[in-house]
């Protein structure tokens, strides 16, 4: 019976300097969690049970179950180097076998898909639509789309002004105070926005306030210096621009914005009302460029829906006429510069052009019992029955980790204790080792007897 069990000893102190020795070789693997080897006694019963003078017979292993703390998460400075700090597992895909992994050493690969380290399988998250939105929910192949950004037509542009009260009123029945674009005594102030066209070609917008009445100001919007149709607003064949006529009440606040209508050719019976609300609103805008004085369209075009000033932040008030720095939704063409991600998975592109579009969100795996997790070497683990099955969402959602991108996990093995273990196995192996050697002698002293 001793020799059982010291060879039970003997191979319980075995495996415990397996483990031990395996934790120490990964000290310095990335993702790597340390495992622990678990023990318990053997005893020899009977059916009708052990009785209380039995004597145990050794020991076996249990189990040996990985330990999933957090490890030190330090910087690396490579954009695709991603460290989950809390719970939850990156999700891989090789040819359709899922895998589960803490190790974020990504890169991406000649077709633009971002994988781990041996190229071997494609990180899994959420793609985007076509107007950039996240769709949770399907799990696909993140992949870096380097390409250019296309442009987008100005279709809103907004802005706070004040005009200032107790400027002059500029009286338009004077023929010299008519307005003319050329002539800084006919308006109040002039204001200037760039827009886009559908090629991503940028235009000057030109607003010209003309006090016109104690609460009135009228507003003249000229493009690339002409209207919105691109004739010219002054000389011989000119077309002179049709004003917008802003009326403010006692308080200084905008009442409405009232815009005519264009005459159309034949002109409508009866002629339109104007349209009255809190925005200008230009149509039929054609882009073009000028080239030695004479204007030419540029083969793009506007927006369908049109442009839209927004003036509902404009006051009257006994201060300076400014304007704060204005806001419009167009853009050119753009090449993209860099790539972040931030703490909720989400790559972000940004480009030449100073927009940041998403083009993917990376997914994490979460398990109802991790320890049931099978180890299959790579820092990866494979889902089984004991694990459960995965539950997939966005990182920082529920009680799964931030993503923090340029830096990575490092190993959780804390190599003094390793160190302390690996002595204390030796002397446990020795210690069943005497055991047998014991038993080996008395064995030769019965022999003798005999």
């Amino acid at each position: 019976m001793s020799f059982n069990i010291g060879l039970s000893g003997l191979y319980a102190a075995n495996k415990q300097l397996d483990v031990t020795g395996n934790n120490i070789a990964n000290v310095a693997t990335t993702g790597f969690k340390s495992s622990r080897a678990e023990f318990e006694d053997v005893y020899s019963v009977t059916r009708l049970g052990t009785g209380s003078k039995t004597v145990g017979n050794g020991v076996r292993l249990a189990n040996v179950s990985q330990q999933f703390t957090q490890g030190d998460i330090n910087n690396t400075g490579n954009v695709l180097d991603m460290g989950i700090n809390g719970s939850g597992f990156f999700v891989l895909n090789n040819s359709g076998s899922l895998s589960y992994t803490r190790a974020g050493t990504f890169k991406v690969d000649k077709e633009g898909f971002v994988t781990n380290t041996d190229g071997t399988s494609r990180l899994q998250g959420y793609g985007v639509d076509a107007d950039g939105k996240i769709v949770n929910g399907v799990l696909t192949d993140l992949r870096l789309d380097t390409s250019n950004l296309a442009p987008k037509a100005t279709t809103s542009v907004s802005s706070t002004i004040n005009l200032n009260s107790t400027a002059p009123i500029i009286d338009q029945a004077v023929v010299s105070n008519q307005f003319d674009p050329t002539k800084t005594q006919t308006f109040t102030k002039q204001f200037s926005t760039p827009i886009f066209d559908t090629q991503g070609n940028q235009h000057t917008m030109d607003q010209y306030m003309v006090k016109t009445g104690p609460n009135t100001w009228d507003t003249y919007t000229l493009i690339d210096g002409r209207n919105p149709d691109g004739s010219a607003p002054t000389g011989p064949t000119a077309v002179d621009p049709v004003p917008s006529t802003m009326t403010f009440d006692t308080s200084g606040k905008l009442v409405s914005v009232s815009t005519p209508v264009p005459p159309t050719v034949p002109p409508t019976v009866p002629a339109p009302a104007p349209v009255i609300g809190s925005d200008l609103k230009i149509n039929g805008w054609v882009p073009g460029t000028v080239t030695a004085g004479v204007w030419a369209a540029n083969g793009a075009a506007a927006d369908p829906a049109g442009l839209s000033i927004s003036m509902s932040n404009t006051t009257q008030f006994n201060a300076d006429t400014a304007r704060s720095i204005p806001a419009q939704n167009g853009y050119a063409t753009g090449q993209i510069t860099n790539l972040t991600i931030d703490g909720s998975g989400v790559l972000l592109a940004n480009f030449s052009n100073n927009q940041t579009k998403p083009i993917g969100q990376i997914s994490l795996a979460s398990f109802a019992n991790e320890q049931g997790l099978q180890p299959v070497g790579g820092t990866s683990w494979k889902e089984t029955y004991v694990s459960g099955i995965p539950g997939y969402d966005a990182p920082q959602t529920g009680s799964l980790g931030s993503i923090q991108s340029n830096s990575l996990e490092e190993s959780n093995v804390n190599l003094t204790n390793e160190l302390v273990d690996l002595i204390k196995a030796q002397s446990n192996y020795q210690a069943n080792a005497k055991t047998i050697s014991t038993q080996s002698t008395i064995m030769q002293t019965i022999i003798q007897m005999t």
